[in-house]
């Protein structure tokens, strides 16, 4: 399994929480920067944040910094975005991604070679 695939979303009040995963084949998760990006009705697809393998650090958008934590489980290959103090803004289909390490840009839909069928998260003001 090459593609990674995701879960956790669902339906939530402002201010709640919810934790997305994506799960990936070994070969996937070794050696690849996994990432989760967004996409609301009407509106293009935006990076939310990124960790990579070697060093696993840490890339995170202005919009979710402070509420939002990315993080790796190599035992599980398993990469988790904990999502706290949700926003109605918040609301959109969360994909999951992967690339190699330093292979174009963190931030950029463009560079990366696998991607997810998505899921839903809805924030309820």
């Amino acid at each position: 399994q090459v593609q990674p695939v995701e879960s956790g979303g669902g339906l939530v009040q402002a201010g709640g929480s919810l934790r997305l995963s994506c799960a990936a084949s070994e070969r996937t998760f070794r050696t690849y920067t996994i990432t989760w990006f967004r996409q609301a009705p009407g509106k293009e697809r935006e990076f939310v944040a990124g960790i990579t393998w070697v060093g696993a650090n840490t890339y995170y958008a202005d919009s979710v910094k402070g509420r939002f934590t990315i993080s790796r489980d190599f035992a599980k290959n398993t990469v988790y975005l904990q999502m706290n103090s949700l926003k109605p803004e918040d609301t959109a289909v969360y994909y999951c991604a992967a690339k190699r390490d330093y292979s174009g840009s963190v931030y950029q839909t463009k560079d990366y070679n696998y991607w997810g069928q998505g899921t839903q998260v809805t924030v309820s003001s």
